[in-house]
């Protein structure tokens, strides 16, 4: 298999993901969504490793989307930082397996402060899913690279059902194209908006 067709097989794995789940959504969508947008704090982001990464991307989105959010490292929550999280808040705490430890570990610490958690994983048996207040499930499918280990597909499917409650709030809220600007006067696109005639 050549370069371009091994590159190939990893996108296409990585587009099938989202298309089933996009074609078979699980877990409490609605309910979480619905959630979401009753928010009266901040979405908080919660995640090690590259699921932190993921987490700290949507955390992005979300802000600049309208649902104001940030992100936590699971690890330096337990060193301090639970103390950005507020009661009023909502935390998504990102695990593909559901059982990675510093992130099941926020669980009790987060009910203490009284905030709800989501769980965003692809198993639905697993403690975080089990500990938490609701779940949204991701598919659970092979890796993209050949030993079927390095975070790949999961961290996709993740980013992508992200973005699509981030598009979904925004668009619940009525958040326009001046919003936006708001949020993103700088770079191409906030060039792009003021030229549109938006301002602050």
């Amino acid at each position: 298999m050549n370069i371009s067709e091994r590159m190939k097989r990893v996108m296409q794995s990585e587009g099938a993901a989202i298309a089933q789940m996009a074609q078979f959504p699980q877990g409490q969508y609605d309910d979480v969504v619905n959630l979401l947008a009753s928010c009266k704090g901040k979405i908080v982001f919660m995640g090690v490793g590259k699921s932190g990464h993921i987490g700290k991307k949507l955390a992005a989105t979300f802000s600049s989307t309208g649902t104001p959010s940030f992100f936590v490292h699971s690890t330096e929550a337990c060193h301090g930082d639970f103390g950005m999280i507020e009661r009023q808040d909502i935390a998504v705490l990102i695990s593909n397996s559901g059982n990675t430890r510093e992130v099941t570990q926020t669980i009790p610490f987060l009910k203490n402060i009284g905030c709800k958690t989501i769980a965003l994983t692809s198993n639905i048996d697993s403690d975080l899913a089990k500990g938490s207040d609701l779940c949204l499930l991701i598919p659970k499918t092979r890796e993209a690279d050949d030993l079927d280990l390095a975070p790949t597909v999961s961290s996709t499917v993740t980013l992508a059902l992200g973005d699509a409650i981030a598009c979904t709030l925004s668009t619940m809220k009525g958040f326009n194209r001046n919003d936006f600007y708001k949020y993103h006067p700088g770079g191409a696109l906030g060039d792009s908006l003021h030229k549109e005639g938006h301002d602050v």
